[in-house]
C-alpha cells in the first residue's frame, strides 16, 4: 500500500495514502482504545462537524481573513462531509483525552484532504489547504467540538421527542380500545378500588405525553452555542464579527435556531445544558421503565399471576420449560433504562469535573449523551412496535376478579360506614364469602336493587357519591 509522510511538532508519520484522515487523526487511533466505537457511528455529529467547518469558511471567507478560493473549496469539501460521503474516515474513539481535540482534527484534516483533490492536488500537500491554518480558521476545538455536539443532539433528539410522542399515541389508542374493560386497580400490590383498562392506559399516555416538553426545553437550552470563544473565550485568532457572523451561517446551513453566548467564557467551560438534558433523558427512562414493569405484572401468568393482558408472544421463553413465553420486550426496555439511569451519573460527575476555563471532560459527556438518546430511541420503538400495539385484554376475566374482590367494599364507605364495610371486609377474607352475599343476603344491609345502583359499570370506573 502506499504511504505518504506527514508531520506534527511531535515528528513524522506514514498514513496510507488511500485515507482521507492525517496524522494527528493517526495518533489517536493508536492512543485511544476505549470504547472501541469510532466517531462515524454517530453520523449525526460528523454531519455537525460540517456544518461547523462550513460556517467557519464561509465567515472567515467574508472576513478577509481566508482566501476565497481556499474558503470555497472547504465549503465543497464540508458539504460532501455533511452528505455522509466520507463517515467511514471518522475513526476517533468517542471517549478520547484532549477534549476533544482528536475528532476537531479528524474533521479538519478529511476536510483538508478532501478539498486538496478537489483542488487537482494530492492529498497531504497541505501547502494549498491546510487543517490547521485554513479548516480550523478562527476556531479552536474548544469551540468547534461542543458547538458540533450541541447541533447532533439537537438533532438526535427532534427524533427521539417523535419516538416518545408515537409511544404515548400507542397507550392512548390502547386507552380507547380498552375503555370498556373493567378491572381492579391496585395500591402497594394489593387491591384497591376498581377502575376502567382504558383509563390505566391512558394514563400511561398522560405519563409519556409530558416529556416532550421537557425534551423541548432541553433543546432551547443546548441551542446556545460558543462559536468564536477559541481557546478560552476571549476569541484570540478570532477576526471581529466573527462570532455573530459564524453564528448566523450556522442558522442558515443547520436550519436551526442556534443562538450565541451572552458570556463565552461561561460558555465555554459550562456543562449545564448537559446536565439538565441528561435529567430528562432519565425521567422519561424511569417512567418507561415503571411502565414496563406494570406490563410485566399484568401479564403474569399465565394461569398463576394476574393474567389481565397478553403481551404478543416474541420468542420461546426457555431452553427447559416446553410452552414458556417471557415479557422480552419490557424486559429489554427496562435494561436500556437502567444505563441510561446509570449513564446520567456519569454526565453528572464529567459536568462537576470541569476546571477552570474548560471542561476537558466532553468526549465521555458526548458518548453518555448519544448513547442515551440512541438507546432510549431504539428502545421506545421497540416496545411500541413490538409489544405496545399488540397487546390485548382478558376482559371477563378482570372482570371477574373485581366482583370478587374484597376491595370493592370500599363502594359502600357512604352508605353503611366505614366500621361495617370493614367487618365485611374482614369477614369476606377469612371466610371466602362474597361481598355481595354478605352484604346483601346475610346482613341485608342494603338491598338488591341498591347494590345493583352502586355496582354499575359506569359507577365503578367513574363513582358517583351515593348514600
Amino acid at each position: 500500500m502506499s504511504k505518504r509522510i506527514e508531520h506534527d511538532f511531535l515528528g513524522e508519520k506514514e498514513i496510507p495514502q488511500d485515507v482521507y484522515y492525517g496524522i494527528q487523526t493517526l495518533r489517536a487511533l493508536e492512543n485511544f482504545h476505549i470504547t472501541g466505537i469510532p466517531l462515524k457511528v454517530e453520523p449525526d455529529f460528523v454531519q455537525a462537524l460540517g456544518y461547523v467547518k462550513k460556517a467557519a469558511a464561509m465567515a472567515n471567507r467574508d472576513l478577509g481573513v481566508l482566501d476565497k478560493n481556499i474558503a470555497e473549496y472547504i465549503i465543497k469539501a464540508s458539504d460532501r462531509v455533511i452528505k455522509g460521503e466520507f463517515n467511514d474516515q471518522f475513526l476517533s474513539d468517542l471517549i478520547q483525552g484532549g477534549a476533544g481535540t482528536s475528532v476537531n482534527m479528524n474533521a479538519n484534516e478529511v476536510i483538508a484532504n478532501v478539498a486538496l483533490e478537489m483542488m487537482g492536488h494530492k492529498k497531504g500537500e497541505y501547502q494549498y489547504c491546510h487543517p490547521n491554518n485554513h479548516v480550523n480558521c478562527s476556531q479552536s476545538t474548544n469551540d468547534a467540538y461542543p458547538t458540533a455536539f450541541r447541533i447532533a443532539l439537537i438533532n438526535k433528539l427532534t427524533n427521539y421527542k417523535q419516538s416518545v410522542q408515537q409511544l404515548a399515541e400507542a397507550f392512548e389508542k390502547k386507552g380507547h380500545e380498552f375503555k370498556d374493560v373493567l378491572k381492579m386497580g391496585r395500591t402497594q400490590l394489593q387491591d384497591a378500588v376498581p377502575m376502567s383498562m382504558g383509563d390505566e392506559f391512558k394514563a400511561f399516555a398522560t405519563n409519556l405525553g409530558e416529556e416532550a416538553p421537557r425534551i423541548e426545553e432541553s433543546k432551547r437550552l443546548i441551542s446556545e452555542i460558543n462559536m468564536g470563544a477559541t481557546a478560552i473565550g476571549t476569541g484570540v485568532n478570532a477576526p471581529k464579527g466573527y462570532s455573530e457572523l459564524v453564528t448566523k451561517y450556522l442558522r442558515e446551513v443547520t436550519g436551526l435556531d442556534l443562538s450565541l453566548a451572552a458570556d463565552l467564557i461561561e460558555a465555554t467551560y459550562d456543562a449545564g445544558a448537559y446536565v439538565q438534558l441528561s435529567g430528562v433523558l432519565k425521567r422519561t427512562a424511569v417512567k418507561v421503565s415503571k411502565i414496563c414493569n406494570d406490563l410485566r405484572l399484568l401479564s403474569s401468568g399465565p394461569r398463576a399471576g394476574l393474567n389481565e393482558i397478553n403481551l404478543p408472544p416474541m420468542q420461546p421463553g426457555s431452553s427447559i420449560m416446553p410452552g414458556k413465553v417471557n415479557p422480552v420486550i419490557p424486559e429489554v426496555v427496562n435494561q436500556t433504562a437502567f444505563y441510561v439511569i446509570g449513564a446520567d451519573l456519569t454526565v453528572t460527575l464529567a459536568a462537576e469535573a470541569g476546571q477552570l476555563q474548560l471542561n476537558v471532560m466532553e468526549p465521555v459527556l458526548g458518548f453518555a449523551l448519544f448513547t442515551s438518546i440512541s438507546y432510549m430511541t431504539n428502545a421506545v420503538n421497540t416496545l411500541r412496535e413490538k409489544c405496545v400495539v399488540g397487546i390485548t385484554a382478558n376482559a371477563e376475566h378482570t372482570r371477574q376478579m373485581v366482583m370478587n374482590s374484597i376491595g370493592i367494599v370500599t363502594q359502600l364507605n357512604p352508605v353503611i360506614g366505614y366500621e361495617k364495610c370493614a367487618g365485611v371486609a374482614r369477614e369476606a377474607l377469612e371466610t371466602g364469602k362474597s361481598v355481595h352475599d354478605i352484604v346483601v343476603k346475610e346482613k341485608k344491609y342494603i338491598t338488591q336493587e341498591k347494590w345493583d345502583e352502586i355496582f354499575t359499570f359506569d359507577n365503578l370506573i367513574r363513582p358517583k357519591f351515593i348514600q
